[in-house]
């Protein structure tokens, strides 16, 4: 689906997130911990060729993983997601969509590489100011 490099976590992101598995398997999690996480989890989805086919397809909880982009103030991302709800309800494979379906996903789809470039400076604030 994109043509741009992958996301490349700042070292601060990749350090908070093996701690943060880590201590998962000893307590809950915050919610604000918990949304870096589904961010942090979702973004390779995302970035693959199925994007948010994928990600609709994926076994994630889907609205959690929609407010958590929210809440790290990843709006953007918020109402692609939303707007690609349908394709929750098709076929698992991406190529079975019609013509119509395939041609609206894509247009969907052309604003997640702007959205998804902004989204280290967002997780970095977010870890600043909620979990710093």
């Amino acid at each position: 689906m994109f043509s741009q490099d992958p996301i490349e976590w700042p070292e601060k992101v990749e350090i908070l997130v093996d701690r943060l598995e880590s201590e998962s398997a000893e307590r809950v999690l915050s919610r604000e911990e918990r949304a870096l996480m589904d961010v942090y989890e979702t973004v390779p989805v995302l970035e693959s060729d199925d994007g948010l086919h994928g990600f609709w397809h994926s076994g994630v909880n889907h609205q959690r993983v929609i407010n958590s982009f929210e809440l790290v103030g990843a709006t953007s991302m918020v109402d692609p997601l939303n707007a690609s709800r349908w394709c929750e309800t098709r076929s698992e494979d991406r190529n079975d969509y019609s013509e119509t379906e395939a041609e609206y996903l894509a247009t969907i789809e052309e604003d997640l590489p702007a959205s998804l470039d902004e989204l280290i400076d967002l997780v970095l604030e977010f870890i600043e100011e909620e979990l710093g």
